[in-house]
């Protein structure tokens, strides 16, 4: 394929993606942005104002970006989880497989479409905070860039868990047993170093912590962990998973469930 024909392949696949969850969107969009409003009026709202700061801002204004970086993490995760293994389900991803795109074109259309749903749904839930608090944003790029690295890490996480698994089942058993206990552990609702030594060294093993942090950090400048070591991380974390998911895809792992 020369490159133009692999260009309208690869939107082609981003766009298919994209017209999936905006279809059905009372089912894909409309659900987190209900859940975040409750966060806001619970957390925020009526324990926030029994908590009063954290590391110097109130307590609405440091949960924000956490709340914002749950929702890109867990929709970006679930969309390509879902949508590939439905293909795979289906024996449709076999024609993909059998035509002349490269197999990069497939995996970076699926986790293209991802990406644009947690990145739509990061923004719907970025919208209702604003009827909370007054967000502000100390370091714009370094937010818009943090948030956009990590749906593709988790775009591409999902695409993996899609691979290995054999049944519906099993697409929910890491977004319920290890994707969400790290989210909750990953500094959204508290800074770790109201931990003790032990635990704060035990929460430095989280990856989400990480992304939380540096987002939370382009939003109010304030991090529990040096910002660069998180960005390096988060760099290191999408090369290996996608070399991970092009491998397996390029040798047929997982594709016949």
């Amino acid at each position: 394929m020369n490159p133009t024909q692999t260009a309208i392949a690869l939107w082609t696949l981003v766009h298919k993606e994209i017209k999936r969850f905006t279809r059905i969107w009372p089912q894909t969009l409309l659900p987190p942005s209900i859940t975040m409003t409750m966060y806001f009026i619970i957390f925020g709202s009526l324990i926030g104002s029994r908590i009063g700061e954290m590391d110097g801002f109130s307590y609405m204004d440091f949960i924000v970006p956490g709340l914002i970086m749950m929702a890109v993490i867990t929709n970006s995760y679930s969309n390509v989880a879902s949508s590939f293994f439905s293909n795979k389900f289906q024996r449709s991803i076999e024609e993909m497989m059998v035509s002349p795109m490269p197999n990069w074109v497939i995996l970076a259309g699926f986790v293209l479409g991802g990406m644009a749903r947690g990145l739509g749904v990061g923004l719907i839930v970025t919208i209702v905070s604003l009827f909370f608090t007054r967000i502000s944003v100390a370091h714009p790029v370094l937010t818009i860039g943090v948030v956009v690295l990590t749906a593709a890490l988790f775009s591409i996480g999902g695409f993996i868990n899609a691979l290995l698994g054999k049944k519906f089942d099993d697409i929910s058993i890491v977004p319920t047993f290890i994707l969400t206990p790290l989210t909750y552990l990953g500094g959204v609702f508290y800074s770790i170093s109201l931990l003790p030594t032990f635990w704060q060294g035990v929460s430095m093993l989280n990856p989400i912590l990480y992304m939380v942090n540096v987002f939370r950090y382009g939003f109010l400048g304030v991090s529990d962990i040096p910002v660069g070591w998180a960005l390096a991380a988060i760099f290191t974390f999408i090369v290996v998973l996608f070399g991970i998911a092009l491998w397996m895809l390029e040798n047929g792992k997982g594709i016949r469930s």
